[in-house]
């Protein structure tokens, strides 16, 4: 399977061809904006930011990121936190990367907004939301939410959105709702969701395996995330973490950031576990990132060996393949 294949609009043989034949020039492809740690849930699985970290960002400063990122002609943005509608400034920070040319502008969401703020929200510019969606009833919906919640709300908002732009559910199994994968899936494509992203807590790595044994419905197949994941349980393929063939590099971090208030770090996961920052954001950067890629050995961090999706492990293997190729055609020449 390509990367084309997989249903993650920036990963793509495009962009690995791309960076293996100039990492040093290459255009941002995406770029995540952690806008606020506020949250009005209390999912159990959620990991907490660290002391430092905390807090909303400046607006000013968000501003500034992303005009410099367009700068770089950055093809994705994504607005997440802690709960990005819970952020003052949103409608604004939308409606500024809307006019200075990114494409594709995504927001991460617990889908508990007003469903009239959404709407707003894809007038000024989004056109990709993701929401979270761990439970396939009102009951469960507490219970992974961790406060009471309007459940029929959250359902409505997926449902309505989905039928305006690209919406995707994101499911995190745990040992609270494993046992309910199944349901919850079905759940989310009658909803009407472009595709699904089933991942296990990091906590709880072996859990996506208990689909291996349930009788799957055909319409997996219309959600190219959904079927590769399901697939790779099925064959009982890693979704976190390397194995000892994979590539050591990780070339995400050339064309790829994650920040949060004034820092910037390898990738999101990177971030969310608790891994230290490259720097703060200021023009040397980008090149703070490119030393960093050169110092790196991701079967030596913890973080990378035992968290890394299985989407950037394949994206890091193709980048990797091409450039071994190029190394040979050179060598011919």
């Amino acid at each position: 399977m390509t990367l084309d294949d997989i249903g993650f609009y920036t990963l793509s043989n495009k962009r690995a061809m791309r960076v293996a034949r100039d990492a040093i020039n290459a255009p941002l492809q995406r770029c995540e904006l952690l806008l606020t740690d506020r949250c009005n849930f209390r999912c159990p699985y959620c990991r907490k930011l660290k002391q430092g970290y905390r807090g909303d960002i400046n607006f000013n400063f968000a501003t500034y990121l992303i005009r410099a990122w367009a700068k770089r002609n950055l093809f994705a943005i994504r607005f997440s936190g802690g709960e990005p509608t819970l952020y003052e400034g949103l409608l604004e920070l939308v409606g500024e990367a809307e006019s200075v040319g990114i494409t594709r502008i995504a927001i991460s969401t617990n889908g508990s907004a007003n469903y009239d703020y959404y709407a707003e929200l894809v007038n000024a510019g989004v056109n990709d939301f993701s929401f979270s969606l761990d439970a396939c009833c009102a009951a469960d919906g507490q219970m992974m939410c961790g406060v009471e919640v309007d459940w029929n709300k959250v359902l409505n908002n997926i449902k309505q959105l989905s039928r305006q732009t690209y919406v995707s559910a994101g499911v995190v199994l745990t040992e609270l709702n494993h046992t309910k994968a199944l349901s919850i899936i079905t759940m989310a494509n009658d909803l009407g969701v472009a595709d699904i992203r089933i991942i296990p807590a990091a906590q709880n790595g072996q859990y996506l395996h208990n689909l291996s044994d349930k009788q799957l419905p055909s319409w997996i197949g219309a959600h190219p995330i959904l079927k590769y994941r399901i697939n790779r349980a099925l064959h009982g393929q890693k979704i976190r973490g390397l194995s000892k063939n994979d590539c050591h590099k990780c070339y995400l971090v050339l064309d790829d950031m994650a920040v949060v208030k004034d820092y910037h770090f390898p990738c999101i996961i990177y971030l969310r576990e608790g891994g230290a920052p490259i720097g703060k954001i200021s023009p040397h950067m980008y090149q703070e990132r490119l030393e960093w890629f050169g110092l790196h050995d991701s079967r030596k961090d913890n973080i990378c060996r035992e968290n890394c999706l299985d989407v950037c492990v394949q994206y890091n293997n193709t980048v990797n393949f091409f450039r071994n190729i190029q190394t040979l055609e050179t060598a011919k020449e």
